[in-house]
């Protein structure tokens, strides 16, 4: 299998270092509102990049973290009188609702970085010691970017016309303005742990390294995130983690390309900006996982509500040839059709040559449909049971690693559901209890039963 590694900027067979096995990280959400259509890019194409090397034989361990504590978080927190754990809590229960929507399957492990601070502070301590980095004295740990010769090498970016374009802020301790905090000092009314530097928290890049080499080990096989971490998000993991370890840390690291929204840059101040909370209440989430593997992940994709709409009939048309494919299954067996069961190798070897190429989804859809054409066409003639049973099974294993057709879909609930159902999330956040019950109860009322779980509240309709 090809996959392109920023770091080389080519195509490059996948050798693990373990030989069958696969170990991977991709950056995960922070925790501090619902994740928007541009995060779900990264999500649906890992997640599928990680069960098609399941389907491939390897034995795959996937880490996605969340990242629950920043200063996005503690702004948040704030502006709604709570604190920064609970609504780590509230956000990490609405992550999985949407995944779950959008058929991603749950990772290995999802690290929070508050739960990996003693490692956190080790690894800056190694750091320190190694001279890689130095405490300023005001509870601050900075990065000496220079200490290590490599920086730049993922982005392609100039140590000394990155130079040009920084500065120092006055106080902050930085003895170059290219270097960056791994440790921020204690602030008021932020949340806080004891280190050798004084009370203070993580800065931002410093929790994936800790949390990728905690669970993988120093040196793993893929790194993936979308193309706006690869500065200087990216390059910051590497120069720490290779500063600190001497070894290489990720082997290939992918990266996704940008969404745009109705041909222009997704912005808040244009109003074109979606969360997939929001999406979904107009549309399938499934069709939106249709749509964003219809575009090679590495190239820029657009976003609008015609393009969903599209990707919904393409999914009906995959729906409609697994339906007749399933009917008949039940129908009376006829004698056997050699000829169609052996065609079906060709649609296999398409979908992984595709696949195999750089994860080409798009032409790995088009091998699907293809299938599904052939499918619907054979089962209007006399057709044999093992032929049927194969096609099917084929049918349902190249959905599955395309992460399409997993589950059946729930009564739709209308829009007024959804929001009522959020907002009792909101009450329980703030221990409104009262007003939960009351929730439920107009929810009840309206032919909805709430379902606590540990991926967030769901609605199932009252039989």
């Amino acid at each position: 299998m090809l996959l392109y590694n920023t770091m080389t900027r080519k195509k490059e067979e996948l050798v693990p270092l373990v030989p069958g096995r696969i170990s991977m990280y991709a950056c995960g959400p922070t925790v501090y509102n619902y994740f928007h259509i541009g995060n779900a890019r990264p999500f649906i194409v890992f997640d599928t990049l990680r069960r098609y090397l399941v389907y491939r034989g390897y034995a795959v361990t996937f880490v996605q973290n969340f990242t629950d504590i920043d200063d996005k978080m503690i702004r948040r927190a704030n502006e709604e009188g709570t604190s920064v754990a609970a609504l780590g809590e509230r956000f990490i229960a609405e992550y999985y609702r949407d995944a779950d929507a959008l058929g991603i399957a749950r990772a290995s492990a999802n690290p929070r970085a508050t739960e990996h601070i003693p490692e956190i502070i080790a690894l800056v301590q190694k750091l320190v010691d190694g001279g890689h980095a130095y405490a300023p004295g005001n509870g601050d740990v900075y990065f000496s970017v220079r200490s290590f010769p490599g920086y730049g090498k993922l982005s392609g970016q100039n140590i000394d016309d990155l130079e040009n374009g920084a500065r120092v802020e006055p106080g902050d301790g930085k003895r170059d303005p290219l270097d960056f905090a791994l440790w921020k000092g204690e602030k008021p009314g932020e949340p806080a742990w004891d280190s050798p530097w004084g009370r203070g928290r993580p800065g931002w890049h410093i929790e994936c390294s800790a949390m990728s080499m905690a669970l993988l080990g120093e040196s793993f096989d893929i790194h993936a995130g979308g193309q706006d971490l690869i500065f200087p998000h990216h390059e910051n993991e590497i120069a720490q983690s290779e500063a600190a370890t001497g070894k290489p840390f990720a082997r290939y690291w992918l990266h996704n390309g940008y969404i745009n929204v109705d041909n222009q840059k997704m912005s808040k101040s244009l109003g074109n900006f979606f969360t997939v909370r929001d999406i979904s209440r107009e549309f399938d989430l499934e069709a939106v996982r249709m749509f964003m593997l219809s575009v090679h992940y590495r190239n820029p994709v657009n976003f609008s509500r015609e393009l969903i709409q599209q990707a919904e009939a393409a999914l009906t048309r995959l729906r409609t040839a697994r339906e007749r494919l399933a009917e008949a299954q039940r129908a009376d067996e006829t004698p056997e059709d050699t000829v169609f069961t052996a065609s079906l190798d060709g649609f296999r070897n398409r979908f992984e040559a595709a696949m195999d190429d750089d994860l080409n989804t798009a032409d790995a859809l088009g091998a699907l449909f293809d299938l599904a054409r052939a499918c619907n066409t054979f089962v209007t003639q006399p057709r044999g049971g093992d032929a049927i049973d194969a096609a099917a099974a084929l049918f349902d294993r190249l959905c599955g690693v395309l992460g399409l057709l997993q589950h059946k879909r729930d009564a739709a609930a209308p829009a007024e559901a959804l929001e009522l159902l959020e907002q009792r999330q909101q009450a329980r956040a703030a221990r409104d209890f009262a007003r939960a019950d009351e929730i439920r109860d107009r929810l009840k009322a309206m032919g909805f039963a709430v379902e606590d779980t540990k991926q967030g509240p769901k609605l199932k309709p009252l039989s």
